[in-house]
C-alpha cells in the first residue's frame, strides 16, 4: 500500500452483532491513527462522517438476521468498502455479500489479516482522492539524461495528447506526471492520481464511473467517479500494466468516446481530461503475451517519456538529491565529504525512493546524536548491499523457510524502525520512545518485519521455551 495512507488517519465503522470483533479490531490496530466507531452500540445511525477522511466498514454477518440492523442504507449512501466477518465461508451468495463489496475475513482473523485488507482498501480510497494544492519541490536535474527528460516533458506539457511514462520502481513517475500538469494551461484544474495495481475486484466501475441518484437503496445523491473528478485537469493512472483486461476495455471506451455513464443511469456525461499513464513494465511484451490490449497501448502511447534510473543519472545527481532530501528533513549542517562519496558510490535498487529512505535514516542519526556518527551511518549503507531476498533459511528439522517478502509500505516502515534502532543503539525502550509507540508495539513490528530477535522472543526480551 502506498506509504502515505498507512500513516494517515482513517475511520473504521464496526457492526459486531453477537460477535466480539470491535475490541479485537481495536487491539489489532493499536498504534495506528484509526478512529473506531461502534456503529451498533446504539439505535441511532452512525454520525455523519467527514468525506475527506478514508473510511471502511467492518460488519459481522451475525447482524443480518437482526431486525435492528439498519446500516445497509447508510453504508450504501456512503459507498464504503465493507469487510464482512463470518465464522464460516458463505461463498459469493449475493444475499450475504453484495458483489460490489466482496471482501471477507474469518471470525478468527489475525492482526495481519485485518491490516493487510485495510491497507489494500485504504490505498485505493486514498490514491484516488484529488491531491490538495501544494508547493512541490523542484525536480533535481544535474545529469544530462535527466535534463533531457525534463526538457522533453516541458515541450509536451501544454498539449492534450495522452502520455505514457516509463520507468523503474521509485524513479519518480508521479513527479513527472505532476510536472506535466503544473506546466499545462489547465494547471488550476484537478490532478487525480490512481494506482491501478491497488484497485480491488468489484470496485472499478463504482469508483471510476460513479453512481446516479437512486442507483441503489439509499443513494440520495449522485456521486462522481474518477473520470468526472479529473475532468478539466489530469488523470494519472499509475501501474497501468496491472489493469486487468476487462477493465482495459472500459478505459478504452471512455478514451474513445470522452463520455461516461454512471451506475444506475442511462445518461452519458461528457468528460475532458488529459490522461498520463505510468508503468514499470514493458507494455509491448504484455501486448505480445495477450495481457494488454494493443489498441489501448497505442491510445496511451501518443507521447512516451522514459525516466532514467538513478544509476543512469550518475553520482553527481545522487549527491544532489541526497543533499536536497537532508535539507528538507532538517538534518542540519553540510554533510561530510566521506558521506557524500559513499552516497555517490552506492547503487540504489529502489532508485530515488530507496535513496529517500536512506536520507531519512541518516537524518535521524544526525538529529539524535548531533553529529555525523560515521559508524552508524556506514552501517546503514552496508545494509543496502544485502540482497533484498536472501537465500532461504533453514527451519526446524532442516526444512527450508521462504524469505520474507515485504510490501512498499512495510519496507518503508522497516527503514524507519531500523533508523530509530540504529540511532538508539538498538535499545528498545529508547527506540519505542523515539517512535512514539509502546515497547510491546515496537516488539510486534520487529517480529513482523524480521528485525532482530528470534521468533520465540517475548515483548520483554525473554526467550520462550520451545
Amino acid at each position: 500500500m502506498n506509504q502515505k495512507f498507512v500513516r494517515e488517519e482513517f475511520d473504521l465503522y464496526v457492526w459486531e452483532g453477537t460477535s466480539d470483533i470491535a475490541a479485537r479490531a481495536e487491539r489489532c490496530l493499536a498504534g495506528m491513527d484509526v478512529t473506531l466507531v461502534r456503529a451498533d452500540a446504539g439505535t441511532a445511525f452512525p454520525p455523519p462522517r467527514d468525506p475527506g477522511r478514508p473510511a471502511v466498514a467492518l460488519v459481522s454477518v451475525s447482524v443480518m438476521g437482526d431486525n435492528r440492523f439498519s446500516g445497509y442504507d447508510w453504508l450504501a449512501v456512503q459507498a464504503l468498502p465493507i469487510i464482512w466477518v463470518a465464522s464460516e465461508a458463505r461463498g459469493r451468495d449475493p444475499r450475504y455479500y453484495p458483489p460490489e463489496y466482496s471482501y471477507t475475513l474469518p471470525l478468527a482473523f489475525t492482526t495481519a489479516d485485518l491490516r493487510k485488507l485495510l491497507f489494500e482498501l485504504l490505498g485505493v480510497l486514498g490514491q484516488a482522492r484529488p491531491a490538495a494544492p501544494r508547493r512541490e519541490q523542484p525536480l533535481i536535474a544535474v545529469s544530462e539524461p535527466m535534463r533531457a527528460l525534463l526538457a522533453e516533458a516541458e515541450m509536451y506539457a501544454d498539449c492534450r495528447s495522452n502520455v505514457l511514462v516509463h520507468g523503474e520502481t521509485g524513479v519518480g513517475k508521479e513527479r513527472v506526471a505532476r510536472l506535466l500538469h503544473d506546466r499545462a494551461a489547465w494547471a488550476d484544474g484537478p490532478f487525480v492520481a490512481v494506482n491501478c495495481g491497488a484497485i480491488p475486484e468489484g470496485l472499478f466501475e463504482a469508483h471510476f464511473f460513479g453512481h446516479a441518484k437512486g442507483a441503489f437503496t439509499g443513494a440520495v445523491g449522485a456521486h462522481k467517479g474518477y473520470f468526472e473528478q479529473a475532468s478539466g485537469g489530469t488523470l494519472f493512472l499509475d501501474e497501468i500494466g496491472d489493469l486487468p483486461l476487462y477493465q482495459q476495455v472500459k478505459l478504452l471506451r471512455v478514451l474513445e468516446q470522452s463520455t461516461v455513464t454512471r451506475l444506475g443511469s442511462a445518461n452519458e456525461v461528457p468528460v475532458d481530461f488529459r490522461l498520463v499513464a505510468a508503468t514499470n513494465k514493458d507494455l509491448r511484451v504484455l501486448v505480445a503475451q495477450d495481457e494488454f490490449r494493443a489498441d489501448l497501448y497505442y491510445r496511451l502511447a501518443v507521447i512516451e517519456l522514459r525516466i532514467p534510473s538513478l544509476e543512469q543519472r550518475g553520482a553527481a545527481e545522487k549527491v544532489a538529491l541526497f543533499r536536497s532530501l537532508l535539507e528538507r528533513m532538517g538534518a542540519g549542517d553540510e554533510p561530510p565529504d566521506w558521506l557524500l562519496e559513499r552516497v555517490g558510490a552506492t547503487r540504489y535498487e529502489g532508485n530515488v525512493r530507496e535513496l529517500s529512505n536512506v536520507a531519512e535514516r541518516v537524518a535521524i542519526v544526525r538529529r539524535q546524536f548531533q553529529s555525523w556518527d560515521r559508524a552508524r551511518i556506514e552501517r546503514i549503507f552496508d545494509q543496502l548491499a544485502e540482497p533484498l531476498r536472501p537465500p532461504a533459511a533453514m527451519g526446524a528439522g532442516g526444512a527450508q523457510c521462504e524469505p520474507p517478502v515485504f510490501t512498499d509500505a512495510e519496507r518503508a516502515e522497516r527503514a524507519r524502525i531500523l533508523a530509530a534502532l540504529d540511532a538508539n543503539g538498538w535499545r528498545r525502550q529508547d527506540t519505542a520512545n523515539t517512535l512514539g509507540i509502546s515497547r510491546k508495539v515496537l516488539w510486534e513490528k520487529m517480529r513482523k518485519l524480521h528485525l532482530g530477535g528470534g521468533q520465540g522472543e517475548t515483548a520483554d526480551g525473554m526467550v520462550e521455551a520451545s
